[in-house]
């Protein structure tokens, strides 16, 4: 089976990203465009395995996987006034063709349940920690695991605020579970409403839609509990 890829060049100036647009949290790494593209298939596998384990089925691991690009974007700086720049600044990331489309029935459907597993995963992995886990920084990590944490609940805050749709910043949780627990009740409240919107919006010289914010936000998540796993116990 073909799966349709959007392929994000020079993302944080170091790698490439293939994203399989039709399957949202399905996504390969690579150091350049052609590694991304060759590693598409095993993450297809990997998040069909993963999808059986949660008990659903419409990713096939039997049929063989044909990587199909459907657009190429590379990442770009920008500085206050909007102009490309090298070196310090936003970095703007891909708003594919396929991001334009409005969220189906199907789509949102799907998507609660994979951001509900995706969640389960991040919490039973949280669960075990000790509080000296909790506080530890890995040499030439950004944050130690509280902040990685607190990172994925102020992402996903951001994402929705993209939007027009985020409560008050100053309303964003300090500790960590309240901060991914209280933004996450927002998604999921928020995104069956969504249905049918045929809304896109520029914000800061980026584009987003509810498809590109639910793509990012299972992406960012399941990315940063492997994370996490790497840090302990790898």
């Amino acid at each position: 089976m073909k799966y349709r890829i959007g392929v994000e060049n020079n993302s944080e100036g170091i790698r490439s990203i293939a994203w399989m647009l039709d399957h949202p949290g399905c996504y390969a790494y690579g150091k350049d465009e052609a590694e991304a593209i060759a590693n598409s298939p095993t993450s297809v596998r990997a998040y069909a395995e993963w999808l059986s384990h949660h008990g659903a089925s419409w990713v096939s691991m039997q049929e063989e996987t044909i990587p199909a690009v459907e657009q190429v974007w590379v990442n770009y700086v920008i500085n206050q006034q909007f102009e490309r720049v090298q070196g310090d600044g936003y970095e703007v990331e891909p708003f594919f063709e396929h991001d334009w489309k409005p969220l189906t029935d199907t789509d949102i459907e799907r998507g609660m349940k994979l951001l509900a597993w995706s969640r389960a995963d991040l919490l039973a992995l949280l669960e075990k920690l000790t509080p000296d886990q909790w506080a530890y920084k890995k040499e030439r990590e950004r944050w130690d695991i509280a902040g990685i944490v607190n990172h994925i609940g102020s992402a996903e805050w951001w994402y929705m605020d993209r939007l027009g749709l985020a409560f008050p910043r100053a309303d964003v949780p300090n500790e960590p579970l309240d901060r991914i627990s209280k933004v996450r009740d927002l998604i999921n409240s928020v995104l069956p409403t969504l249905k049918d919107v045929n809304q896109v919006v520029g914000l800061e010289g980026e584009l987003w839609s509810p498809r590109k914010v639910l793509r990012r936000a299972l992406w960012h998540e399941r990315d940063h509990t492997e994370h996490i796993q790497k840090i302990l116990f790898s």
